[in-house]
């Protein structure tokens, strides 16, 4: 194990240059001290999957992830197994049942693959549990200390939308691989010559999907338990198609390194992206993962070779004039993005390129977006249009339209 692998996510990002940093992650100026439920940042994304094994593998082999701990019958874990994987400083856990009455093996029977817990670090667990109870969280576990020889780690989970949780996690004290009861563990696969040492850096959002009538209520909830500010809003046509609509409101940590954008669906000729991921999923869940990188043409190029597959972008969006006159000079020729599908929108802070894979599991709910940053701190409101249509000829093939 490195000493890298050591570190708090803090620390992880503090590797970055500012510059990079800011581009990545968005940061703002900020003080803690005035915050009521400060967030340091990510500590860990937790899937619950069908086969752990060959999703940690599949992350690694596709993803370029790195393996970096393991819990499972072999450790003293009877009743899942879990794989730790990070790319710079995103952490991915992945779950798989092992005994037959695992909670593992019930959330992934109703759900498919998807995201159990989005888990974040925090200073102090026990000022942010005492405030959250006091506004009205359900406190899933009570603040506690988890040891071993490698020190002591202080945790506490409050539930959210659906059975999405937040674990709020203090790792100041232990120097362990991921937490107590898990083993440092490296992979023996080999990277594709001429691969990208790391195909994204960081988290850059995670997105999620309430049922109508429920976004307000969630975005309430995060203002008014976690402290979160309100970010942006996304209502109307601005979010719209000729078939279907959704609305989206977007909160975020007192730094601006945790943004949660929440969906609900509107009123439309026809299922919307929600509609089909809330009929899937079986609820709310999280919908989508924002996957930051300083070079997104090299990480879809290293994507698309390891198999992943992406939502296709029409010849004539980077051929209608306004796009040009909209976004100006960017740092690669527009053809190049066209020859990729990569989206480019700009702001009034500079601009930013995105894409979006298709659905990672066998049910259509969970994908990644890559984005790069460039000043921008938006979520790319001028790509909505061609983002949504182009979930819609996907629904179509799916016969979910």
């Amino acid at each position: 194990m490195s000493v890298h692998d050591t570190l708090t996510n803090e620390e992880r990002l503090a590797e970055l240059d500012l510059d990079t940093l800011k581009q990545l992650v968005g940061l703002v100026e900020y003080d803690s001290g005035s915050d009521p439920f400060p967030v340091t940042g990510w500590d860990a994304i937790v899937w619950a999957v069908g086969n752990a094994t060959q999703t940690a593998h599949y992350f690694q082999s596709a993803y370029g992830m790195e393996l970096i701990a393991y819990s499972g019958p072999e450790t003293g874990n009877r009743d899942h197994m879990s794989y730790v994987l990070k790319s710079g400083a995103i952490r991915f856990v992945v779950q798989g049942g092992v005994h037959p009455d695992s909670p593992v093996i019930a959330h992934h029977a109703r759900h498919g693959d998807g995201i159990t817990d989005i888990a974040l670090e925090v200073p102090d667990v026990d000022k942010c549990v005492e405030h959250a109870r006091a506004h009205g969280a359900t406190v899933l576990v009570e603040p506690h200390d988890e040891s071993d020889e490698q020190g002591t780690v202080r945790l506490a989970t409050i539930a959210a939308y659906g059975e999405t949780r937040h674990t709020l996690i203090n790792r100041d004290h232990y120097n362990g691989p991921y937490l107590p009861g898990y083993v440092a563990r490296t992979s023996t696969l080999r990277r594709r010559p001429g691969a990208p040492k790391r195909i994204f850096q960081a988290l850059d959002h995670v997105v999620g999907n309430v049922e109508l009538g429920n976004m307000d209520e969630w975005v309430a909830f995060y203002n008014r338990v976690m402290g979160f500010t309100n970010m942006a809003e996304f209502i109307g046509d601005d979010i719209a198609t000729d078939y279907s609509a959704l609305m989206s409101k977007v909160v975020a940590s007192g730094n601006h390194r945790v943004k949660f954008p929440l969906n609900e669906p509107a009123l439309g000729k026809k299922k919307s992206q929600i509609d089909e991921y809330l009929e899937f999923y079986r609820g709310p869940g999280a919908q989508h993962l924002a996957l930051a990188t300083n070079d997104i043409l090299a990480s879809v190029d290293a994507l698309r070779d390891e198999g992943v597959e992406f939502l296709a972008t029409p010849d004539s969006y980077y051929e209608d004039p306004q796009l040009r006159a909209r976004i100006g000079e960017v740092r690669v020729p527009i053809e190049e993005l066209q020859k990729r599908g990569i989206l480019v929108d700009r702001d009034e802070d500079g601009y930013l390129l995105q894409i979006f894979t298709k659905p990672v599991g066998d049910r259509p709910t969970v994908f990644f977006e890559l984005i790069e940053r460039h000043g921008s701190l938006g979520f790319g409101k001028g790509n909505f249009k061609a983002l949504f249509e182009a979930i819609e000829r996907e629904q179509e093939k799916r016969g979910n339209f």
